[in-house]
């Protein structure tokens, strides 16, 4: 139970954040236990960050306290079964309220796994990575197989920086009537004719999950010297096409949870409470369908 004293001790952003929406759903964290009999193909050994046995109670106990209320999980590891694994996890733990799946569009298997696995609604897309995405794009069982994807009511998460963003382009004129999650924005650069023709697609949402930036040995949470860019995914995204992610564990590596969430916040809750209800889960109800 809280006491007026330990409120007091809270970091800043502990005491602020809850009241400022009335939840908050992070739309990207990893989870992954390498103590598994048949251990992890991501993260490594040998990293003193990542590599550690991570999972919905660690989350909950670190963001609860921050007025996170849910989160979608992204599996970043290739092997079929961690899907399932996933899945199995949320079973038990409400806090996840669905999955980014790692299944592979453009090869015979893929129709059947998704058969399998969107038996299961918690399964909300799959991501792929713009490498993946410029080399199969002239195939026709790559698109057909999302299209599938579309038909099916699934989204698609993109990862891969700036250079992938011409191939979006592509992707979506294709495929106009899929949704897509570009992940891990502000890119550097920040923005580009490709990312603003992205933003006039009704269906392209920018997970806006990569802002803190190191300057030599320091981290600024100082939200000035990351407003410009803010600024410019908001012109080219709006109020309802943005939508929070952490990166979960991978951002411990810039800074604590804490401080990834505060600088946005402090940005959005500028912006208004209309802005930072649809930042922080109403527009990821959109881009993903979660429950």
């Amino acid at each position: 139970m809280l006491t007026r004293r330990s409120v007091c001790l809270l970091p800043l952003a502990s005491r602020l954040l809850p009241s400022a929406s009335s939840r908050i759903l992070d739309t990207h964290t990893h989870f992954y236990a390498p103590a598994r009999p048949q251990g992890v193909p991501w993260p490594k050994p040998g990293d003193p960050v990542l590599y550690q046995t991570t999972l919905p109670d660690r989350f909950v106990r670190l963001t609860r306290p921050l007025g996170v209320t849910g989160t979608v999980v992204v599996e970043a590891s290739p092997w079929l079964e961690d899907n399932q694994w996933v899945l199995d996890l949320a079973r038990d733990n409400p806090v996840i309220v669905g999955l980014v799946g790692n299944l592979q569009p453009g090869t015979p298997e893929f129709k059947g796994h998704l058969v399998r696995f969107r038996k299961n609604r918690l399964l909300l897309g799959i991501r792929l990575n713009g490498k993946v995405i410029a080399d199969r794009l002239p195939r026709p069982e790559f698109i057909e197989d999302l299209k599938r994807l579309a038909d099916a009511g699934l989204e698609l998460d993109t990862v891969g920086g700036a250079a992938m963003l011409p191939e979006l382009v592509r992707l979506t004129d294709r495929l106009p009537a899929l949704r897509m999650v570009i992940d891990h924005l502000p890119f550097d650069p920040p923005s580009s004719p490709a990312l603003r023709e992205l933003g006039a697609r009704p269906l392209v949402y920018a997970k806006v999950s990569n802002v803190l930036r190191r300057t030599g040995d320091r981290v600024t949470t100082e939200l000035s010297y990351y407003r410009e860019v803010l600024d410019e995914l908001w012109d080219i995204f709006g109020e309802k096409r943005l939508v929070y992610g952490s990166n979960w564990p991978v951002s411990d590596r810039v800074a604590p949870y804490a401080d990834v969430l505060k600088v946005v916040m402090d940005y959005f809750r500028a912006r208004g409470p209309a802005a930072v209800e649809h930042y922080f889960w109403k527009n990821s109800l959109a881009a993903y369908r979660w429950r």
